[in-house]
């Protein structure tokens, strides 16, 4: 059953269409994940679905009982308050009343001429039916692990960004909207969200860059690119495979429709020739290709990311011995010691406010430390990318921030006009006269590194790069941090994006501790792991000394287990014949005109298919390793 149902919603604010002849059935209970690029009007979309603006055109059906939620990319600026007062802001008026009962409850102690004014406020709570939601509040707040009374202002961003759930789900929402909710999070607040978000009851749908929590979440991908909405059903992999093969068919299409108006532009230019035959059906056939080529709105481009290479520094790029820094007498590095050589990839992990960046201050000889040496390489030419991206002027326009006013830039020894190098970066000229203030999260980021890499650095110090990023310029970022030759250092909670970079990971592991461990964040899970179970044997040994017990020796399978392993690559091969089948089906473009039951009969098949492959290998593995 349709909990949302948009028809033909279109929405422009004076360009092209943001939303052109948008359609959308959301069913309750499920898991959509919105996609596309920075500018593509995501956002926009979530404000049509809150009903915080008005569509240009087309219907939006929602039933009126069904509530609706948003988190917003940002926090918003100037709130203030305790936390408490945030959350219960998402009840709107009856909120207000809740606040002032919080806050006199806390004060009638010391001050009974207030009881008046409490009893008023109780009875008013009780005409409205408020205790139910006074419950719900600190139901909530138990839920979320938040302290009710703590000023909001004085919270971390992922604490914020925590209250802000909160304040988004009090009200009880029928669907619940989250623009980029692990922005600012750190990887243990990511992984309680996925945890918490996979038991909610409501329908969700979310805008992520992280491909990780998008795997995890999604049960349905949803699309904006120019403007149109595409569905496709399943995994975000099968997604990209099917989204990869949707752009080569209309990139061949397009081919062929260009190649055949270039004919049609030759036959009119013939002029005399083509008055003679009087085929005016043939030339108005040729005006309707000059329109709609007109009309066509291509993919938005790549971006071309470079870095500004500098000579190749000293072999040893930082050596800290026993670096030891403490604040108010809590340790925040402890006896931390390591040696970084060219070329390696350094990622750092650990929650909000455990001293990232004090640490990168500390290697980076920017901070002193108080006990322990440290030693800097040499020519080290350091790019630094802060999180908070303070290196941004937001009164001066985009091409003033990157070029200081003048005209060009030098790049790896040429000059390049300014406008130039920042399309590149996925900013048209009329954006990069903008003023920073006017950007998007993602455009921002894209600015600084657009920045930052016109310098040229063997160093890159990275910090939260990936925030706001739309999944094609990470991935390109991505690619251009696992072929850069000098040595970086990355702080960042997105850990698909940290496993596929990083070479080596120093987490924080409490009480100032930082270790150091191989790979990226799925090998520093593996190896902590086993780390635990050595630490926990010893715990279990008894005090006597135990005997030696023998090795057992490998069990043989059983005849049955035999005859399951042998039939087993059979069934993956039917398994695997199925899904191609099916694949095959849904890349139709009439697929999806279908009654809806039956495109739910097969996606449902599809998500079984998944699940069979998955037990049939591990079952396979098994019976391989008996």
């Amino acid at each position: 059953m349709s909990v949302i149902s948009l028809h033909g919603i279109g929405l422009s604010f004076g360009g092209p269409a943001i939303l052109e002849k948008v359609d959308l059935e959301v069913d309750r209970g499920e898991r959509l994940c919105l996609v596309g690029r920075n500018g593509a009007g995501k956002s926009t979309l979530f404000k049509v679905l809150a009903h915080e603006i008005q569509a240009d055109e087309g219907t939006y059906h929602i039933d009126p009982a069904t509530r609706v939620s948003r988190l917003e990319q940002d926090v918003p600026q100037g709130l203030t308050g305790s936390v408490y007062d945030v959350v219960a802001g998402g009840l709107g008026g009856l909120g207000e009343i809740l606040k002032d009962y919080h806050h006199i409850i806390e004060r009638v102690a010391d001050d009974p001429s207030l009881i008046d004014e409490m009893s008023r406020i109780q009875h008013a709570l009780e005409a409205q039916h408020g205790w139910s939601l006074q419950q719900r509040i600190d139901t909530v707040l138990s839920r979320l692990q938040l302290d009710a009374d703590v000023e909001f202002a004085s919270l971390s961003g992922g604490w914020k960004r925590r209250a802000l759930l909160a304040q988004a789900l009090v009200a009880e929402p029928d669907v619940l909207l989250l623009d980029e909710p692990t922005n600012h999070l750190d990887i243990e607040m990511i992984a309680w969200l996925e945890d918490f978000l996979l038991n909610y009851k409501g329908t969700l749908i979310f805008i992520t860059h992280d491909r990780m929590f998008l795997r995890r979440m999604a049960t349905r991908i949803i699309e904006l690119d120019r403007g149109r909405m595409t569905s496709w059903p399943g995994n975000y992999d099968l997604y990209l495979e099917r989204k990869q093969a949707l752009l080569d068919s209309e990139a061949n299409q397009e081919a062929e429709f260009d190649k055949k108006l270039a004919k049609e532009e030759v036959w009119i230019r013939q002029g005399i020739k083509a008055r003679r035959t009087r085929n005016e059906g043939r030339v108005r056939a040729l005006e309707k290709m000059r329109k709609e080529f007109s009309a066509r709105r291509n993919e938005m481009g790549q971006a071309k990311i470079r870095v500004h290479d500098a000579a190749i520094s000293g072999r040893i790029v930082i050596e800290a011995e026993h670096l030891s820094y403490a604040w108010d007498g809590e340790p925040i590095i402890k006896d931390f010691s390591t040696t970084i050589i060219r070329g390696d990839k350094i990622g750092i992990i650990g929650p909000n406010g455990c001293g990232k960046t004090t640490l990168l201050n500390l290697i980076l000889g920017k901070l002193e430390p108080q006990q322990g040496t440290l030693r800097i390489g040499t020519k080290l030419d350091v790019a630094y990318f802060d999180q908070l991206r303070a290196q941004l002027d937001p009164e001066k326009s985009v091409q003033d921030n990157v070029a200081d006013g003048a005209d060009n830039v030098i790049i790896n020894g040429n000059s390049r006009h300014v406008i130039s190098y920042l399309q590149d970066f996925l900013f048209s000229p009329e954006r990069a006269r903008t003023p920073v203030k006017a950007l998007s999260g993602g455009e921002r980021n894209r600015l600084l590194l657009a920045r930052i890499f016109t310098k040229p650095s063997n160093v890159l110090v990275l910090d939260e790069p990936t925030n706001d990023l739309d999944v094609d310029t990470l991935e390109l970022l991505e690619s251009l941090l696992m072929d850069y030759a000098g040595t970086i250092l990355l702080v960042s909670h997105d850990r698909e994006f940290i496993n596929n970079v990083v070479t080596s990971t120093l987490v924080f592991e409490g009480h100032g501790r930082v270790a150091e461990y191989v790979g990226g964040y799925d090998d520093w899970l593996r190896q902590r792991q086993v780390n635990k179970a050595g630490q926990e044997k010893p715990k279990q040994a008894d005090s006597k000394a135990q005997p030696t017990q023998p090795v057992s020796k490998p069990r043989k399978r059983s005849y049955k287990e035999q005859q399951e392993l042998e039939q087993l690559p059979l069934q993956i091969e039917q398994l695997d014949a199925e899904m191609e089948q099916l694949q095959q089906q849904m890349a139709q473009s009439d697929f999806y005109q279908q009654p809806a039951d039956k495109i739910a009969i097969a996606t449902e098949r599809m998500q079984a298919i998944e699940a069979e492959l998955a037990a049939a290998y591990k079952r396979w593995e098994a019976l391989e390793e008996a």
